[in-house]
């Protein structure tokens, strides 16, 4: 059996942490295809060497495997020399089990490649890369921030001071002032009235009785190490969000689109996320619904005669998929957003809350492919269903004020008339 080829020069590249193997195809007129096979180091020469080996063969079209992050200096070299790269999942590029080497894997890459069958992966411009690496090293730092937190609670919890019955917030000013007392002079009774914030609600007896608790020596210096590195964590969260902000002033027209979106205008950074995972062009996915799949909030195509075995949504977009969520959570709870509020009500009913989100989750990615293609802002009237009446259909006024309700008008009272 044989495919039709489509690159009749080419490369395949089998990444490895140390070597990168190379094999170029090249097919004749008579569709005899020659190989020529190397090796090069993942040193900067030794990647060099390979641009200039590529060259030889006028070979401008090279396929490679996303393995671990090995890959990300080969891909930064090969763009620099103006080489064509596609980026694989290496679940496509996956060579059958038995007769397997390294040399053997860059030759199937690249018979894989020559025939078309490499489904490619997205992958953003240069500033677009190192604006989402920033982006997701701050998530990293926040992820930091929850886990010190749980710890220094814990620590709380252990001692018996249980100052998160008293305040919502146990890092906030109050809370965080007694605790400052408690470690400075640990064992000794206290005051607690000139710690407490003025608009505290809980009152001066009770929160009293919850730091009536005494810490161990050894329990203190991991709470003090814990509030330390979670003020250092947050000193290297804002350095990290100055460089952000000054990485996307030259996509501000595009961030001021998203940020038309309900959800994205709140905190500035929010539309930043967005645009580090998906950039500010949309040619690259040809319809919306290429976005939704990509950033996995659509179901799977998983079915064999004529069962449905699942329709759970794939892993992708690990970074961006809790993003969506945390705005789909707020929107449903807003009145001013009918479009989303019913259709998450509608869907709630039927299939549960989870899947409803997600819904949310694919209206949110459609309007924004919509309006970084059109490059217009957000408008509800794609969401709002028109449904015609019948002439012949009665509706209550209740009826007739939810239907108008559902379709964005603002019902209020005539004024009086003067006397």
């Amino acid at each position: 059996m044989s495919f039709k080829i489509l690159k009749f020069n080419c490369c395949g590249l089998d990444v490895h942490k140390t070597w990168i193997y190379a094999c170029i195809g090249i097919t004749d007129s008579n569709n005899r295809t020659e190989y020529k096979q190397a090796r090069f180091s993942s040193f900067t020469k030794g990647l060099n060497e390979l641009c200039d080996w590529l060259a030889k063969y006028n070979c401008n079209d090279v396929c490679m495997e996303s393995t671990g992050k090995y890959w990300i200096p080969v891909f930064n070299i090969l763009e620099q020399h103006q080489v064509w790269i596609t980026l694989s999942h290496p679940k496509y590029t996956k060579p059958m089990k038995g007769n397997k080497t390294d040399r053997k894997d860059a030759k199937w890459i690249c018979d894989l490649y020559m025939c078309g069958m490499v489904k490619p992966s997205f992958i953003p411009p240069a500033d677009i890369r190192e604006l989402r690496d920033l982006v997701r090293y701050r998530y990293k730092l926040t992820c930091m921030i929850t886990g010190e937190k749980n710890r220094a609670q814990n620590c709380l919890t252990v001692s018996n001071l249980k100052l998160d019955d008293v305040f919502s917030d146990v890092f906030g000013k109050s809370s965080r002032s007694i605790t400052e007392q408690i470690l400075q002079h640990p064992g000794e009774k206290f005051d607690v009235t000139p710690f407490v914030h003025g608009h505290c609600k809980t009152p001066i007896e009770e929160i009293q009785d919850a730091v009536d608790g005494a810490i161990s020596k050894e329990q203190a210096v991991k709470l003090r190490q814990c509030l330390d590195h979670i003020d250092e964590l947050k000193k290297h969260i804002s350095e990290v969000e100055q460089e952000i902000l000054r990485l996307s002033d030259k996509y501000e027209a595009a961030l001021n689109l998203i940020r038309t979106v309900p959800g994205f205008d709140k905190n500035p950074l929010t539309a930043i996320q967005v645009l580090s995972e998906i950039g500010g062009d949309m040619s690259v996915f040809p319809t919306a619904k290429h976005l939704v799949s990509w950033a996995g909030c659509c179901p799977r195509n998983d079915k064999s005669d004529r069962k449905i075995k699942s329709t759970r949504i794939s892993r992708a977009g690990s970074y961006f998929k809790p993003v969506l969520v945390q705005v789909a959570n707020a929107l449903i709870k807003s009145r001013k957003h009918p479009e989303f509020t019913d259709r998450y009500r509608r869907i709630k009913a039927r299939r549960g809350h989870k899947k409803a989100i997600i819904a949310i989750c694919r209206m949110i990615l459609t309007a924004i492919w919509h309006i970084l293609t059109d490059l217009k802002p957000y408008t509800p009237d794609g969401f709002l269903e028109s449904h015609p009446v019948s002439r012949g259909k009665v509706l209550t006024t209740s009826q007739a004020l939810n239907l108008l309700k559902q379709r964005g008008y603002l019902i209020k009272d005539d004024p009086l008339p003067a006397s």
